[in-house]
């Protein structure tokens, strides 16, 4: 395995800067080297931070299922939209400027993201293709489209359902703004230009309810959008891959059951990438 870092600046961004790591899986002597999809993994936490336990732990599952993988460290507060969706956005683009190098599939990029990375990654599916994502980043659309998204309790709206913390922390000041809370309403966003979705979430997650979910499955359906959802019976909310090695102690991290969610993201990934 190969590891690098990169750091991404953008428009916008008042504090920091983001970093890209990149894991990539380097050729083997017995085997020829072979362009693979990349994965890149925003983990959550209410865009006040980003939790270890859904970062390297599920970039090393994706490395199992023989993709690369990268690890976005997005700027969260003070930053406020789109400083993290134009770090997302241009991620994607220097993976597919880099993909001859890297050995990777360009048409098979996926983003992965947990709870409000979950909001970041599914805000760039239904965002690249809007003006000023692209002209921001002075790239073409094509070039931060992701090809898949992966979203894993996913915060998805700021209505009713809303996850109020991290909507809080992505608008700050403009928190109470009808107009921002529509726009980062991603289930109002939604387009038959979304990519290719996949999705988990818990019935029982007491913080970022199912019904953000379930609205935006709703939104790609009417809009025609290939999705695979599953909804577990049990287990709360930032479970990772709800093993031990993200769960360590903490029973309530911890669910066999629903830890068959990679396995289902493994057949995923091998059936459309």
């Amino acid at each position: 395995m190969e590891l690098e870092e990169y750091t991404l600046t953008v428009p916008g961004q008042r504090t920091g800067d983001a970093k890209l790591l990149v894991y990539r899986i380097g050729a083997y002597k017995d085997m020829p080297d072979r362009k693979r999809p990349m994965v890149i993994v925003c983990g959550g936490g209410g865009y006040r931070r980003i939790v270890d336990r859904e970062q390297e732990p599920v970039v090393l599952q994706f490395l199992g299922m023989g993709c690369h993988a990268c690890l976005l460290e997005y700027s969260v507060e003070p930053n406020v939209f789109p400083t993290a969706l134009l770090e997302l956005a241009s991620a994607v683009a220097l993976v597919r400027r880099k993909a001859g190098e890297w050995m990777v599939d360009k048409d098979k990029i996926v983003t992965c993201g947990f709870s409000a990375g979950g909001h970041l990654a599914a805000s760039l599916g239904v965002f690249w293709n809007r003006e000023k994502i692209h002209c921001l980043l002075n790239v073409k659309p094509e070039e931060v489209k992701p090809n898949g998204q992966i979203l894993c309790y996913p915060v998805i709206t700021a209505g009713e359902m809303a996850h109020r913390g991290s909507i809080e922390k992505l608008l700050r000041a403009e928190c109470e703004n009808p107009e921002k809370l529509e726009l980062v309403s991603l289930e109002k966003q939604v387009t038959p230009d979304v990519p290719r979705t996949f999705l988990w979430h818990t019935i029982a997650d007491q913080d970022v309810p199912v019904e953000n979910s379930l609205l935006f499955t709703q939104a790609l359906q009417k809009n025609g959008v290939n999705f695979e959802l599953h909804i577990y019976p049990i287990g709360g909310h930032g479970m990772s891959l709800a093993t031990e090695e993200t769960g360590g102690s903490d029973e309530n991290l911890v669910m066999p059951y629903c830890a068959g969610w990679t396995d289902m993201v493994r057949a995923w990934m091998k059936q459309f990438f």
